[in-house]
């Protein structure tokens, strides 16, 4: 039996996978400003590129998901969900 957080761990294969489907759903919800569904969808492309480590994978995504960030023009919705799709980011070693 395994306890804690063991438990839970998700393999960054994993991760990705879920993080590129939370990305879809910006990048298909057409209240998303043009510019920032087109970040996502670049996020998207680095997070699924094959050939690259996990870690470098989600290090390029979290850089272009930063950039937009702080855009004045994205709805509150969104800046939500992309804070939540770094913090995804963030636990890939």
């Amino acid at each position: 039996m395994v306890f804690g957080s063991a438990a839970s761990e998700k393999t960054p294969e994993e991760i990705l996978k879920g993080v590129a489907l939370m990305l879809d759903e910006i990048i298909n919800d057409t209240t998303v400003p043009r510019n920032i569904r087109a970040a996502a969808e670049k996020a998207k492309e680095a997070v699924l590129k094959e050939g690259e480590e996990p870690i470098v994978r989600s290090a390029t995504a979290i850089h272009i998901l930063d950039e937009i960030s702080n855009d004045p023009n994205m709805p509150l919705h969104t800046r939500t969900q992309i804070w939540s799709i770094v913090s995804e980011l963030e636990r890939v070693k």
